[in-house]
């Protein structure tokens, strides 16, 4: 099914994808950051261990309702089903803070067309822990009445989290924004998978939100943020995998 941008839907990579993928590939659970030691969660979110820091980007919530809205039918349940993946997460971690870098709402008026149970959901969320919503260019004013703490970027330790990139080379970055897939073919099957994509300075997020796109990470737009090599670690059914970007393909033009 094609996703509601016209990027094509991703797939989950199970454990036997493995023996589908390039042999140079190893399978993974962490990466260092500007020397910090991270573990990346195969359902797209990243956690910091020593911090008991938890982060997602882009959820996108009630992107289905704004294209409703324009005339475009789409299953109305796709906050329900972001904030089911992201309660399965947390409970997977139990983190003592989770920061979500921006665009966690598709709109300036989406949090107002939250339904009751995804208003629980959220709520469930922040019980017991902090929650750090960081402004995105979907999202850039708070909505208070959702709780938690409101802000543009957050700095700690040698991390800068924010939503999209800061100008030139900044170390220890972790944005969102970009949505990076990865595509693969092997054995005349196209795989696309969500990624996250770094060079061990810089780190993109790959989107949580159930109906969020896609970019390439050969895209130029993603090229050009990294000053060195960079791989992408592709989110699979029970961990990630680890692809040099010069072993992914580009989307199909056209």
């Amino acid at each position: 099914m094609a996703r509601p941008d016209g990027a094509p839907a991703d797939q989950t990579l199970a454990e036997g994808d493995a023996a589908r993928v390039p042999a140079q590939d190893s399978a993974d659970d962490g990466i260092l950051l500007a020397g910090v030691h991270l573990l990346l969660d195969p359902a797209g979110a990243l956690y910091w261990p020593e911090e008991r820091l938890l982060v997602v980007a882009d959820l996108h919530l009630e992107k289905g309702s704004a294209f409703a809205a324009r005339g475009v039918p789409l299953p109305p349940y796709d906050s329900r089903a972001t904030l089911a993946l992201l309660e399965r997460i947390a409970a997977r971690w139990q983190p003592r803070a989770i920061v979500a870098l921006g665009d966690s709402f598709h709109d300036r008026g989406a949090a107002a067309r939250l339904g009751s149970d995804e208003r629980a959901s959220l709520a469930a969320l922040g019980r017991g822990r902090e929650m750090i919503w960081i402004a995105g260019n979907h999202d850039p004013d708070p909505a208070p009445e959702l709780g938690g703490n409101h802000l543009d970027l957050l700095r700690l330790g040698p991390l800068t989290l924010r939503h999209e990139p800061a100008p030139g080379f900044v170390r220890g970055e972790i944005v969102g924004h970009f949505h990076p897939v990865a595509r693969l073919v092997q054995r005349g099957r196209s795989l696309r998978r969500r990624c996250f994509a770094t060079d061990g300075s810089r780190l993109v997020m790959p989107a949580l939100g159930a109906y969020a796109g896609g970019l390439n990470i050969r895209d130029a737009a993603l090229a050009g943020l990294f000053v060195r090599d960079y791989a992408a670690h592709l989110v699979g059914a029970a961990r990630t995998y680890r692809i040099a970007h010069h072993a992914c393909l580009p989307d199909r033009a056209g």
